[in-house]
């Protein structure tokens, strides 16, 4: 189920290059490090079953839940190395929850393939969007709203199919929320490069989602399209 980036709507904050630099070096090193504890949460998940009756309406409220309750502690924390933990906390979170997902797509054949594709092409779209914010020059602030909105729109449609359980709808949601938060990602990166977002945590958190929900979608989509039983 996808969720909606933290970013802020508001661009432009007048910070120095220097500045803008390391937020952006020190997110992108936070970033890498918080897909460890996601592996972890996911192996962990897929190998223990613990989630596997997370279904329905209690999946719902667990993962919007703790989601929404690690995100509020994050904003909390942000500017402590608090912050950090939390956000680590929070990723090996978002492992577990996706650990169903992932376990799932395992029962496939060619599960593991699938896994490294899905992989593979989301690495492509975040070096594709972090090329592409250090070359564009117009001001990408106006997105903010209309991605936001999308977000939200894909998160109520999201859960509303976890109960009609429609295989097209599935569909048409992951295509959706692979291009909505393909734009997110650039919208985030071009924030960092402009000096809009000055908080590596927040920039950090941002992004992540941006890449958990590509992720997912495109692990959804080729599970739906190209799983091939045994």
């Amino acid at each position: 189920m996808p969720l909606p980036s933290t970013s802020s709507l508001n661009y432009g904050y007048a910070v120095s290059a220097e500045q803008r630099n390391r937020v952006l070096r020190n997110t992108y090193w936070l970033l890498a490090l918080s897909l460890v504890p996601t592996v972890l949460g996911a192996w962990l998940g897929v190998a223990t079953g613990m989630t596997a009756a997370l279904h329905g309406g209690l999946g719902i409220l667990v993962f919007l839940g703790g989601a929404f309750g690690f995100m509020f502690a994050i904003e909390k924390t942000k500017n402590s190395s608090a912050g950090v933990a939390v956000l680590l906390a929070f990723t090996f979170f978002m492992g577990l929850m996706l650990s169903r997902l992932i376990g799932a797509v395992l029962g496939f054949s060619n599960g593991a393939e699938l896994i490294m594709i899905a992989f593979g092409g989301t690495a492509a779209v975040f070096f594709a969007m972090a090329s592409l914010s250090t070359v564009i020059k117009r001001d990408l602030s106006g997105m903010g709203k209309w991605l936001f909105v999308g977000a939200i729109m894909l998160l109520a449609a999201g859960v509303i199919n976890i109960f009609v359980q429609s295989t097209a709808a599935m569909l048409a949601l992951s295509v959706a929320a692979i291009g909505i938060f393909s734009a997110f990602m650039l919208y985030d990166l071009k924030r960092i490069v402009d000096g809009g977002e000055t908080n590596y945590i927040s920039a950090t958190l941002a992004l992540y989602l941006d890449i958990f929900n590509v992720f997912q979608s495109l692990l959804a989509l080729l599970g739906i399209m190209g799983g091939e039983r045994e």
